[in-house]
C-alpha cells in the first residue's frame, strides 16, 4: 500500500489496484498515483493506466501555473 507520507518532494509513485465488480466478477484495473511537488504540496488520483494520471498530474500543475 502506498503512503504518501513517505514521498520526497519531486518524487512520484503509483500502485496497480483493482476496483469491486459486480455479481462476484472482478472490477477493472486501477492505479493509484500520488506526486509530491516541489513545494511539498501532494497530488494523487486514481486512473486507468500510469499515462493517464501523468496526465491528469500534468493538468494540475497547468492549474497551479496560473493561479501564481
Amino acid at each position: 500500500m502506498l503512503n504518501p507520507q513517505n514521498l520526497a518532494p519531486g518524487h512520484e509513485q503509483y500502485e496497480k489496484l483493482r476496483a469491486p465488480g459486480r455479481m462476484g466478477k472482478p472490477g477493472p484495473v486501477l492505479f493509484q498515483y500520488d506526486y509530491r511537488h516541489l513545494d511539498g504540496e501532494l497530488f494523487s488520483c486514481v486512473a486507468a493506466s500510469p499515462a493517464a494520471a501523468e496526465e491528469k498530474r500534468n493538468a494540475w500543475l497547468k492549474a497551479r501555473r496560473k493561479l501564481e
